[in-house]
């Protein structure tokens, strides 16, 4: 509505052309503006243009090589990096829905919550056993996995010898892979 409004307000009929031909571009500017300015990822309008490129240039390549082009024809023919071709399709990509349907059934989001409950139990369970550890052993843990120290930092720490924390931090692992 915007770009016929703008199209009226400056229609000249003495230039004789249709109204609908000179609305056309108007209403299609604003259109493709609306487009570009209400989607979750703002894009550059260089970008998008070099989209447009690379998709005519894949459609040219598609229909006279009589097979899906590479991208490195593509770079070749529009004299890009193959690096920035593969940045902007991956900047212009569509950002899935969680409520895509994958198969008949299930849909992106019930896939992944699926994926973190069963995460959320192994980390409980894990979080538990640690717990369960004696003060020395817990601070092994926490200092090398949680602080993320360095054996040498956690020798300090403790005040015993880094192989010590070594032989400790091994013995610890595997007790807990047993219990886990």
């Amino acid at each position: 509505m915007i770009g016929l409004l703008d199209a009226s307000k400056r229609f000249d009929p003495s230039l004789g052309i249709k109204f609908s031909t000179y609305a056309y571009k108007y209403i299609l500017g604003e259109v493709t503006k609306y487009i570009r300015e209400n989607t979750n990822l703002k894009v550059g309008r260089e970008v998008l243009k070099l989209k447009s490129n690379i998709e005519k240039t894949r459609d040219y390549l598609r229909q006279k090589l009589q097979r899906e082009p590479t991208n490195v024809e593509i770079s070749l023919v529009l004299e890009i990096d193959e690096e920035k071709l593969d940045e902007i399709e991956r900047i212009t990509t569509s950002v899935k829905s969680l409520d895509y349907t994958i198969d008949c059934q299930d849909n992106l989001y019930n896939s992944i919550q699926v994926e973190e409950a069963g995460m959320k139990e192994s980390l409980l369970d894990l979080k538990d056993e640690i717990e369960k550890l004696d003060e020395e052993d817990k601070k092994i843990i926490y200092s090398r996995y949680y602080y993320d120290m360095t054996q040498s930092e956690t020798s300090k720490e403790l005040g015993i010898s880094q192989v010590q924390v070594s032989r400790k931090e091994a013995k610890i692992l595997k007790r807990l892979k047993t219990r886990l």
